[in-house]
């Protein structure tokens, strides 16, 4: 037995009933708050997971997990998920990712599927990206008029 060192009451502390159901599928603007490079659990692939906080218009809060395999055995999986990355990194500004870490403090909007699952439940998966009216386009050179090299997120500069 342990002491908890002070007294719970249950009617006090909040009731988060609901709170893992999924959120209706739909278009939501998101912020990247996460993003790391990770292996597949049988070790032959490598996947981006992307962890979006949703800013609105509801379900402000709410996290919504991505994943988008990079490498993998079967080339329709790796095609869609390189894909999918080009389509995120369009839409937060950049023209070129070399770290994940590129990817967090993006602004943007997902689209949010229900997925169902008998075993855990049902879930949210993140079908597509797109653009915020406000995103900053990428960044012009001066002197070319031809998009800058940059692998500097615009948010960042």
């Amino acid at each position: 037995m342990a002491f908890l060192g002070q007294d719970f009451v249950v009617e006090e502390i909040a009731n988060e009933a609901g709170a893992f159901d999924p959120i209706p599928a739909g278009w939501y603007t998101a912020n990247i708050v996460s993003a790391e490079l990770k292996d597949t659990k049988a070790g032959n692939g490598q996947y981006v997971k992307v962890r979006f906080d949703v800013t609105g218009p509801s379900y402000e809060g709410r996290v919504i997990w991505g994943q988008l395999n990079i490498k993998n055995p079967n080339p329709q999986a790796e095609q869609i998920g390189r894909q999918q990355l080009g389509d995120l990194a369009r839409a937060i500004g950049l023209e070129k990712v070399s770290d994940s870490d590129q990817l967090v403090g993006g602004n943007l909007q997902i689209k949010v599927a229900v997925k169902k699952d008998e075993v855990y439940g049902d879930g949210n998966d993140v079908k597509g990206f797109k653009a915020l009216d406000s995103s900053m386009p990428p960044q012009q050179s001066a002197n070319s008029g031809a998009p800058s090299k940059s692998p500097t997120p615009p948010w960042a500069k």
